[in-house]
């Protein structure tokens, strides 16, 4: 019982360490690979969350943040002609993007929590979070483009996917029941001697 307690402690003590860190603002370290590991695996675990997400509900009637609205207008406002349903990657990370970007990242600090954070953007709005498909960005450009998607009808591909996927499944699963019913032979054996009855 007394390891059990002593190994608990310095894990959480590690926990509360990481998080401390995380909370910390970058200036404060360098490029110290346990804090970037950690930064990944929490953007990886909101990705996966955030994608089971738009895949189990009408991804037009979610609300993101209690800004929503103020967060769409504001980026149909400055980004009216950005193409959301497949994104370039110039036209968020080049120093020209920057700078149109920067300041309507700014616009939303102090109004939406961790609006810098970093977080895994999809580029093709229609598939998963790949190697591939996947850029780093702030939560506000995050959260930007996923709104526009939501609102505008472009992520209803993924759970249109994973809905088609499911019924295929269910299809292939009940065609499975019914050929081992019938190969079973008790079937055949319990209609054969209820014919002869």
């Amino acid at each position: 019982m007394e390891a059990a307690s002593r190994m608990a402690e310095p894990v959480s003590g590690e926990l509360v360490s990481v998080a401390h860190a995380l909370s910390l603002p970058a200036e404060s370290y360098g490029n110290n690979p346990d804090i970037e590991m950690a930064w990944a695996v929490r953007a990886m675990q909101h990705a996966e969350v955030y994608y089971k997400l738009i895949s189990s509900v009408d991804p037009q009637f979610l609300k993101l943040t209690r800004v929503d609205d103020q967060i769409y207008s504001e980026f149909r406002e400055n980004f009216g002609n950005l193409k959301v349903d497949v994104l370039d990657p110039e036209e968020l990370k080049s120093e020209s993007a920057k700078e149109k970007w920067r300041p309507f990242c700014l616009k939303f600090e102090g109004v939406v929590e961790d609006f810098n954070y970093g977080t895994l953007l999809r580029l093709d709005c229609s598939q998963g979070y790949t190697e591939e498909n996947t850029i780093f960005a702030p939560r506000i450009q995050f959260l930007a483009i996923e709104i526009a998607r939501n609102r505008e009808g472009y992520n209803k591909a993924v759970s249109a996917n994973v809905q088609d996927k499911e019924g295929a499944n269910e299809a292939v699963s009940g065609e499975e029941k019914d050929e081992n019913v019938v190969d079973s032979g008790e079937k055949e054996e319990e209609v054969n001697s209820e014919g002869e009855k």
